[in-house]
């Protein structure tokens, strides 16, 4: 069967035009947010109020019972929902970057045409005992839209690349090189996965993540692409810091990696934030 990148597709960057957004609304009994439902489902709250703004939005929830306590909640916080669409698409935690679709376009006979990849999810290397439910997202959604479905068979979450949507993409070894993702494929195998499902050329290989990510070294906790040309990454001015010497090396990686045309990137560094403890 032809790839997505021979048939033309590519994932496309954040910041271009798209028609709406997929959130997973997280449990009360889920994990990732131990004791703090309440807090999180405010902050959920005010970002859909400012999504509905501008595009739809898309919930996956576990069953009719939450959907109708998350309209009470979007309602009693003036959240209009003429744009709020719910799926009965249960997952154990809320991370929809992660286990969720990667969409990909193309352009076809003048006509833009959409795609889905469906990376295998494992709970960022079985952290989490069960994680089915978070794996069949994209295959629901893929259903739902009557989109192309490309299944490449390997574990990858969202938060582990970044995409200028030219052809350039950011990613780490701490993430994609663990033993806990694919222990059966090389750095070269998995580069070539990237170019063949994501349609890139570039790939921008960083060191290490920040120290304590639970994802092994997520690119969306050190780099960013902010348009096709820039990137901005976290930098640690205290030597005796943790993350001092990690972040630095990152930061010469970046300063030395070219795009797509074997150009140089603008660099914008931002300060590390500091230790919060809850």
């Amino acid at each position: 069967m032809s790839t997505p990148a021979e048939l033309g597709y590519r994932m496309p960057a954040e910041w271009e035009r798209h028609a709406g957004t997929w959130l997973t609304w997280p449990r009360s009994a889920g994990l990732s947010f131990r004791d703090k439902y309440e807090t999180v489902s405010l902050v959920y709250s005010g970002l859909i109020r400012h999504l509905v703004q501008v595009e739809e939005v898309n919930i996956s929830v576990w069953d009719a019972e939450m959907e109708a306590g998350v309209r009470n909640l979007l309602t009693k916080h003036e959240v209009p929902l003429d744009r709020v669409h719910f799926h009965h698409f249960p997952a154990y935690e809320p991370c929809c970057r992660d286990h969720g679709p990667i969409f990909l376009a193309r352009t076809h006979h003048g006509k833009r045409e959409q795609a889905i990849v469906d990376w295998e999810y494992n709970a960022w290397g079985t952290k989490h005992l069960s994680y089915d439910l978070d794996n069949a997202i994209p295959r629901q959604i893929a259903q739902l839209r009557q989109r192309p479905l490309f299944s490449p068979g390997i574990v990858l979450e969202g938060g582990a690349i970044e995409v200028n949507g030219r052809g350039a993409l950011l990613t780490t070894e701490a993430c994609l090189l663990n033993s806990n993702r694919n222990p059966h494929l090389s750095q070269r195998e998995i580069a070539q996965y990237l170019r063949d499902f994501l349609g890139v050329t570039q790939i921008i290989w960083l060191g290490e993540g920040i120290v304590g990510d639970e994802a092994d070294g997520h690119i969306d906790e050190l780099a960013h692409f902010v348009n096709p040309t820039t990137i901005v990454t976290v930098v640690e001015e205290n030597p005796d810091d943790a993350n001092y010497q990690l972040l630095r090396d990152n930061l010469r990686r970046i300063r030395t990696a070219r795009d797509q045309h074997d150009r140089y990137f603008r660099v914008v560094e931002l300060p590390m934030p500091g230790f919060v403890e809850h």
